[in-house]
């Protein structure tokens, strides 16, 4: 018996971030990489309308594929459709990826914590249970950049990025009270630990960058040593699957530099 892949969904390349590090911890594990470049970028969507569609295409995806598990690698994706994925196909395990707000909190020394997300994530009452169950002792400003997901793309696929843009950005993030600084930046998106390095350069003074890529892929695997699986084929590949159908050159590019074939 052949093994079922883990199957890794996201709006664009964020997942990217994700894959890297599930691969490191799950090394004789299929994967088949979803980008859902078609609707990129999830921000701009009405919170029904991007579930239906999700919904629709994990029935498709499922059929196609088999995976064993599904690990949701964005947080705006997440924080709206896990629900509705695990009611609509039950027998499949599903990983979502939330902000890293628990963690920030009990970390942080200052008790200054700023969340940078998508304003999607930003917007969710999601998002804000969890500041109120796991960091009601701290400040948490919640920083929704516009533009990061797309800078983020831009400098993976062309390999370039406008610093200052960058810097503009993350600005909100830095906040001084009462002789306290931020010390902790929780990066609540995908995308954005592509662009951590920039981010180290523009930020006014050090602070921990949180990625959550490394606890995402630890909890999808506790999962997966659960389940029965075959051996994978000695010539299997990790596949990308584009919902457009028709990805530019540099996605194409991008993608086999992550050593995926389109499938």
């Amino acid at each position: 018996m052949s093994q079922q892949p883990v199957l890794v969904f996201d709006s664009g390349i964020g997942g990217l971030s994700v894959l890297r590090e599930a691969r490191v911890i799950m090394p004789g594990r299929r994967f088949v990489y979803v980008a859902d470049d078609a609707g990129f970028p999830y921000g701009a969507w009405e919170e029904g309308a991007l579930c239906d569609r999700i919904v629709s295409l994990f029935g498709g995806l499922i059929e196609k594929h088999n995976p064993a598990l599904a690990l949701i690698a964005c947080n705006t994706a997440s924080t709206i459709v896990m629900p509705a994925l695990r009611a609509a196909f039950p027998a499949l395990p599903f990983v979502g990826t939330v902000p890293a707000i628990k963690p920030a909190a009990e970390r942080t020394r200052s008790g200054l914590v700023s969340v940078l997300a998508t304003p999607g994530t930003v917007k969710r009452q999601y998002t804000r249970d969890l500041i109120r169950d796991y960091a009601d002792r701290v400040h948490v400003r919640l920083v929704g950049s516009e533009n990061l997901a797309a800078l983020a793309e831009t400098y993976m696929r062309k390999g370039f990025v406008d610093e200052a843009a960058v810097k503009a950005e993350i600005d909100p993030c830095f906040v001084s009270q009462d002789e306290r600084q931020t010390d902790i930046v929780v990066l609540a998106c995908t995308h954005f630990p592509f662009l951590v390095n920039r981010m180290r350069k523009m930020a006014p003074w050090p602070v921990d960058w949180i990625d959550p890529a490394e606890a995402i892929a630890r909890r999808a695997l506790a999962i997966v040593e659960t389940l029965p699986g075959g051996d994978a084929l000695p010539d299997a590949r990790d596949m990308v699957v584009f919902t457009s159908g028709n990805p530019d050159d540099s996605a194409r590019r991008l993608m086999h530099g992550f050593g995926l074939t389109a499938g």
